[in-house]
């Protein structure tokens, strides 16, 4: 019997151990989309207990907890960070099979040289031992990048964010690790929401003129998007319920914005044809400045109305959204293609179901002379698992070209949470590491570690445009 989490974890033949302790495991990390708080890096914030850096903001945790009965006060209320620390060190046990159980162990160990099980036995020796070790200079948040060998953060930052807390890092030459932001401009999207308009004023003070219709808006993004470029901004990133196509004149569109302006409410149709123009025109300016654009679908919001209304969004009650968007998506990427404006594009849908679709879809829009153009992203949210990253990677190889593959990303508001691609590696070494055990590619070690040194960190660097 294997011991647990030791230092060959999925690592179930010799390829795939000498793949991972030789090369995998020695590459720099490209975290090129999450949720980190660039001011938190900026001012290199220290935590007081285990609790802020591990259950502040983490949905998939307070999710087990939920699942576990836990009353929501130890979870999002007013218990203390003790008290919830307790109560999900009870939740965990029960969490077999559960990626979370692999992601906090991993971290318990890398960051706290803690190698035994979290459980409601241990909880008081795990509470002790890491309120101890972050008080240590070195377990603030740039410690925490720098002990974990990150040479690049793509955080998500809105049109209108000044950016400030970037700029500053970049200034500060004590700090190795590159911090740039991504483009989120979904809220100028988002022509439905009843905060719409409230967002556009806000957009509008930021570029410091009225957006009265298109092609102010248009305008006002295009500021932005040149804002962001003058930060250091690699990449784009749209959240889509679902992906959407429907084609409509300028002036048509202008007169639907100015409708909801005036705050008349829009259908559904008419929303499309907003977003539709705008994601066009987004993705055209990405094409111009040689950015990233990220393309994330079929999630469903807050099915929950009553814990919507009582702790709003992001509080970890969405779920996988199955939608057809095959059409959709390949008439947006069609008519991209067509007017010679597609960008480098990663395509992530919820939808475990979507993968093979996805893998051909890519294939029907790569680009000449740049390998890998089209991106299926990395198994996302509710995918990232053991089984959903073998699968993404298994149907990548099956129906285009792995060796092509940017790899993985922590899409977390951790900063623990660069443990994620240490489990991908292990996971994608075991695999390769199948494959080549079974005769199914050559046992060639040179070529081997430079496939994954391609997936782990090459092409991610290349894709991004890094320096």
């Amino acid at each position: 019997m294997k011991s647990f989490l030791n230092e060959d974890f999925l690592l179930n033949n010799q390829t795939a151990r000498s793949l991972y302790h030789e090369c995998a495991s020695t590459l720099p990390i490209i975290d090129y989309h999450c949720h980190v708080s660039p001011k938190e890096i900026y001012e290199d914030l220290h935590f007081e207990n285990i609790t802020q850096v591990w259950l502040y903001g983490d949905h998939y945790k307070w999710r087990i907890m939920r699942s576990n009965g836990v009353e929501e006060r130890f979870i999002t209320g007013n218990a203390t960070d003790k008290e919830k620390f307790f109560a999900f060190a009870s939740a965990l046990s029960k969490a077999i099979g559960n990626p979370m159980y692999h992601w906090c162990h991993l971290e318990l160990q890398r960051y706290f040289g803690y190698y035994g099980v979290l459980n409601e036995n241990t909880a008081e020796d795990v509470w002790n031992l890491t309120c101890q070790k972050l008080k240590s200079q070195d377990m603030g948040v740039r410690g925490l990048i720098q002990k974990s060998n990150v040479c690049f953060i793509g955080t998500t930052d809105d049109p209108i964010d000044s950016l400030e807390w970037h700029v500053k890092i970049k200034e500060d030459k004590s700090f190795n690790t590159v911090v740039a932001p991504s483009f989120r401009p979904d809220k100028a999207l988002n022509i439905e929401k009843t905060e719409w308009c409230n967002y556009i004023e806000k957009l509008s003070l930021a570029c410091g003129f009225e957006i009265n219709g298109l092609q102010s808006l248009k305008s006002a993004i295009n500021a932005r998007i040149a804002h962001f470029l003058a930060c250091g901004c690699k990449a784009s990133d749209h959240g889509l319920d679902y992906v959407f196509y429907r084609e409509a004149t300028d002036s048509e569109v202008d007169l639907i914005i100015k409708k909801a302006l005036n705050g008349e409410a829009v259908s559904v149709e008419q929303t499309e044809k907003v977003k539709t123009n705008l994601l066009v025109h987004c993705a055209k300016q990405y094409a111009r400045l040689g950015w990233v654009m990220q393309l994330h679908f079929n999630c469903m919001r807050n099915p929950n109305s009553t814990a919507f209304e009582r702790l709003g969004p992001d509080s970890g009650f969405d779920c996988i959204g199955p939608n057809n968007s095959s059409k959709a998506l390949a008439q947006l990427l069609d008519a991209l293609y067509k007017s010679e404006s597609l960008p480098k594009t990663v395509l992530y849908s919820l939808d475990g179901g979507d993968n093979a679709f996805l893998d051909t879809l890519i294939g029907a829009f790569q680009g000449v002379g740049v390998a890998g153009k089209m991106q299926h992203g990395s198994a996302w949210w509710f995918n990232d698992n053991k089984q959903g990253m073998r699968e993404q990677l298994i149907s990548l190889a099956n129906l285009s070209l792995l060796g092509n593959f940017i790899g993985m990303l922590t899409d977390s508001r951790s900063f623990l949470s660069y443990t994620r691609h240490e489990y991908f590696r292990r996971i994608l070494c075991g695999l390769i590491g199948e494959w080549v055990e079974n005769g199914e590619y050559p046992n060639d070690c040179e070529q081997l570690k430079k496939l994954v040194s391609a997936i782990c960190y090459d092409n991610a660097f290349k894709y991004f445009s890094l320096k």
